[in-house]
């Protein structure tokens, strides 16, 4: 057990119990911890497998690759909308983290197995499509189109998400100006 990933439990307001529970199930199904992301993550054969995520109404155990793990009764969930890759099983209780023990270690040893064999989760190709406020923005600003243009393709799809899902022109414009230092920058919509 990792002393950042017990301070971390120790130091959380709500659901200790439950992540106590999934971290020993982690541990115990081989799995190595670490805090990532200021959260307790869980790897193996030298990739991220897992994180535990303490949300205010429940404790989300989320899969990086879940969506290469059969999911027959369908307890795996998107963590959002634009999520293509990640999913998770989300917990209220610890009564339900044990009666769901059995599935969660089945998707442990089989997000451990699709590591192992350096499986990828093939995502759609086609990126989403730019605003037009982005464009203009472009023109405008010399460097900002190559600076975007260099960021991974997943900050890329981040900052148009971000930016179109403003309803009006005016608020998507007002997002990529204060988006823009950071982009200049290298630097993801969460970075």
């Amino acid at each position: 057990m990792n002393p950042k990933v017990d301070a971390f439990v120790k130091r959380a307001p709500r659901w200790r119990q439950e992540m106590d529970k999934l971290r020993e199930i982690a541990l115990d199904c081989g799995l190595s911890e670490d805090l990532k992301w200021g959260k307790p993550c869980f790897s193996a054969h030298w990739g991220n497998i897992a994180i535990i995520q303490p949300f205010k109404e429940h404790c989300g155990f989320m899969f990086f690759k879940g969506a290469l793990l059969k999911d027959p009764e369908g307890l795996l969930e998107r963590p959002g909308e634009n999520s293509h890759v990640a999913r998770r099983l989300m917990f209220s209780s610890l009564e339900q983290v044990a009666r769901l023990e059995p599935r969660l270690r089945a998707f442990i040893a089989a997000a451990m197995k699709a590591e192992k064999a350096g499986l990828k989760v093939q995502v759609k190709k086609s990126p989403e499509p730019l605003p037009d406020e982005l464009g203009e923005m472009f023109k405008a600003l010399p460097g900002l189109k190559r600076a975007f243009e260099a960021l991974t393709p997943g900050r890329q799809r981040a900052y148009v998400l971000h930016f179109s899902s403003a309803k009006q022109s005016a608020t998507r414009v007002s997002r990529i100006e204060k988006c823009v230092p950071r982009i200049l920058e290298g630097k993801g919509l969460m970075d």
